[in-house]
């Protein structure tokens, strides 16, 4: 027997329990994507309604009535009213919160009005009671036309009758209301009757629709003009026509209110809600809560990833150091270990991060203090062209932008949420600690002042302070230049204080790593075999050059090693005194250490050798003319390069370059950099190279990771290369002022 596939659309309200019910539904047989034509997040899954039945359901964005206004709200409108080809629904579940029943009907009714098969699941019954308010569901239902289904899905409850009404309902044995909520004809009857001779299925409220927002529906040039023409032969008023229909709707919702609700005391106590939002939003404390609450979550992220993520490093490392011991030197085996491997490392060694920074944002949003934070950060994200809900992303930044440009799709206006993405690289990431670290310790002196303020660690403070600031100050710029027209509404409503539901933290942690490994590390591992590429090969002659010196160095070497080794074998073999053979076998160890460094010093000078022989080095190279004003020369100029593939690798290129050891790397790597001079003998690394190269960090665009999640969001190439070429130039710009005002 095949069984019977139901699709079901999920509708309500903003925070009216949607997702819980959508999480409780379908577990963990869930899959994420986006809307057709918008980077809007699209949640779909899949449930079993009964032994004959199963279901698929997609959770649309959250919207206070038909008349949309936002990007989300379009989206949801576009499916309800029967325009967007690709989701279509046999039954429309509408999530009502009962403890807000009267503002819930509203698009409870619109819909109904469409005459779409509606079971109607009321959440939150526990918190209505809470207020002392009762609802007959009964009443409820037959004032509605529609079933009614009290549901609590945190607690597993009423789960079992909504399936069975959502069944029944797919099933015909639940009618569409016959009778209309509100009388349509009385607000455009003769409108309405013109309309429905040209689209015969659309319903009385449907027809409202069309006459009002048909230039954004996929109509032929020649229904768009008869509609038009409707329009002007009966003076059809848009604004009116809303305006009336809501008034009318809210009539009748205070009967069916009257009907079906019974409501407590208006002067009743304060709830606890209420109580703390007294405390959190307050005008002054409410700020330091919240910096304190940024401040723990900034610190858990790099707290709490650092160990998982050393646990990859770890991995990873330990797996190509054995396939670099277990397979035969060739170029195959070079590209899957520095290829293949590292650009593997580098995709997941960010997924602790990812998990959970957007673990911890869901229990910010759980909890119901995610909307607070941007109630109380609107004001300032505003001016310079953002809202409240850019704080997130931003404040996520400081850890690591990939996840942080994941977060901004919690912004409805595309216009907010494409300055959010395009300025959030200009927050220090934790990727850029490891360049911060090596250079203030390079150029800044160890001192204090007072006795107890590093002086580096204020320089450290100032550039993470120059990033923010830098990025509000882009923002504020290209909000004048980004021509989307899009109104930006922020209509927030403040949700009531609950516990967190542990398994949405763990599904939306799952869920986020997923599309970064998927979508995203295919970019990142195509660009990291490219720069191994680039970093691998060079143009023959130079790279047969540092071979065949290479080559020699190495006979050198064991030459020398050999005779040592005789010299050591010929006077072991003669009559010495103990004191006599102990210095011999102290030289005898001397000799073999020294040989061994002369080895590591040979290696080490071979791959700087082919690193700046090779394709990335010739850039670093080409690139030292222009980069000569900010005090660099080619060696950094060749680090620019490789760190754009992580931004922490800039360290580990210096140390190839300058031949550092493996042993005490940090120490010998600051040592070699302070050592390091000029052509004309004068130092590298003054304090006016290091700060230039600082602030090259702090706005330079060395990421290809950002790129890649940029491109994913924006479904488009062109803002990626705006965010890089905007970034570099401001890095360039400002590098260039620190390095000739200091030099």
């Amino acid at each position: 027997m095949t069984q019977k596939t139901v699709h079901i659309a999920l509708v309500g309200n903003p925070n009216s329990g949607k997702s819980s019910l959508f999480n409780c539904l379908t577990g963990l047989n869930q899959k994420v994507g986006n809307f057709p034509g918008v980077t809007m997040e699209k949640k779909s899954g899949t449930t079993t309604l009964s032994d004959g039945a199963t279901a698929t359901i997609i959770d649309l964005p959250g919207t206070y009535s038909l008349y949309p206004k936002r990007l989300d709200e379009w989206v949801s409108y576009r499916v309800l009213i029967g325009q967007d080809r690709e989701i279509r629904a046999d039954v429309y579940v509408v999530v009502v919160d009962a403890s807000n029943l009267k503002r819930n009907l509203l698009f409870c009714t619109q819909i109904i009005d469409l005459k779409k098969p509606v079971v109607l699941a009321l959440t939150m019954t526990d918190l209505a009671k809470k207020k002392g308010i009762g609802i007959n569901l009964p009443e409820l239902e037959r004032e509605l036309g529609v079933p009614v289904v009290a549901v609590n899905p945190r607690k597993q409850k009423g789960i079992r009758e909504l399936k069975k009404a959502i069944e029944q309902t797919a099933s015909n044995l639940y009618k569409v209301p016959a009778r209309d909520f509100i009388d349509h004809k009385a607000l455009a009857g003769a409108p309405i009757a013109d309309l429905q001779s040209l689209f015969p299925e659309v319903s009385d409220y449907g027809a409202i629709h069309y006459l009002i927002n048909h230039e954004e529906f996929e109509l032929t040039p020649v229904q768009q003009e008869s509609i038009e023409s409707i329009e002007r032969a009966h003076a059809f008023n848009h604004t009116k026509t809303q305006a009336t229909e809501i008034l009318q709707r809210y009539t009748r919702i205070k009967h069916v209110m009257q009907v079906a609700v019974s409501e407590p005391d208006p002067l009743q106590k304060t709830l606890f809600t209420d109580k703390l939002d007294n405390l959190l939003l307050h005008r002054r404390w409410g700020y330091l809560i919240l910096l304190a609450v940024l401040f723990l979550l900034f610190q858990s992220v790099f707290f709490l990833a650092q160990y998982p993520m050393n646990w990859i490093e770890t991995l990873f490392s330990g797996v190509s150091g054995w396939l670099s011991n277990s397979l035969a030197d060739t170029w195959w085996s070079d590209l899957l270990v520095n290829g293949f491997i590292a650009g593997l490392g580098g995709i997941l060694v960010f997924v602790p991060q990812i998990m959970i920074l957007f673990g911890l944002i869901t229990l910010l949003e759980d909890t119901g203090y995610m909307a607070r934070i941007s109630f109380l950060t609107d004001r300032l994200m505003r001016s310079v062209g953002l809202n409240g809900k850019s704080v997130m992303p931003l404040i996520s930044g400081f850890a690591c932008a990939v996840p942080a440009i994941m977060s901004a799709r919690a912004i409805e206006n595309r216009k907010e949420r494409l300055l959010t993405i395009l300025v959030t690289p200009l927050i220090s990431c934790s990727a850029r600690l490891p360049v911060y670290v090596i250079l203030i310790g390079l150029v800044i002196p160890n001192t204090y002042l007072l006795g107890f303020i590093s002086i580096q660690g204020l320089v450290m403070m100032g550039l993470y302070l120059l990033g923010l600031l830098m990025a509000l100050l882009v923002s504020y710029v290209a909000k004048w230049f980004i021509n989307i027209k899009e109104k930006s509404f922020f209509i927030l409503e403040l949700p009531t204080y609950r516990a967190p539901r542990w398994n949405n933290v763990l599904q939306t942690m799952i869920s986020k790593a997923r599309i970064f490994v998927t979508d995203a590390g295919k970019v990142i591992m195509v660009i990291s075999l490219l720069l191994w590429g680039l970093s691998s090969f060079g143009p023959p002659r130079r790279m047969a050059a540092v071979e065949r010196a290479h080559k020699a160095g190495l006979q050198s070497n064991e030459a020398m090693m050999g005779r040592e080794a005789a010299l050591y074998k010929a006077s072991s073999a003669l009559v010495l005194t103990n004191a006599q053979r102990d210095s011999l076998e102290r030289t005898h160890i001397a000799d073999a250490a020294r040989s061994k460094a002369a080895t590591d010093s040979i290696e080490s000078a071979y791959h700087a050798g082919r690193l700046e022989s090779s394709f990335a080095g010739i850039a670093g190279h080409a690139i030292e003319p222009a980069i000569r004003p900010l005090g660099y020369d080619w060696r950094i100029g060749i680090s620019l390069i490789t760190s754009f593939a992580a931004r922490e690798v800039f360290v580990g290129t210096m140390a190839t370059l300058y031949s550092v050891g493996d042993d005490d790397e940090g120490l010998r790597l600051r040592d070699k950099l302070r050592a390091a001079k000029k052509e004309d003998g004068t130092p590298l690394f003054t304090l006016a190279t290091g700060l230039s190269l600082m602030i090259f960090y702090v706005f330079a665009m060395q990421c290809m990771s950002t790129l890649a999640v940029t491109r994913r969001e924006t479904k488009s190439w062109r803002w990626p290369l705006i965010q890089f070429l905007y970034m570099t130039g401001i890095a360039y710009l400002m590098s260039l002022l620190v390095y000739q005002l200091l030099a």
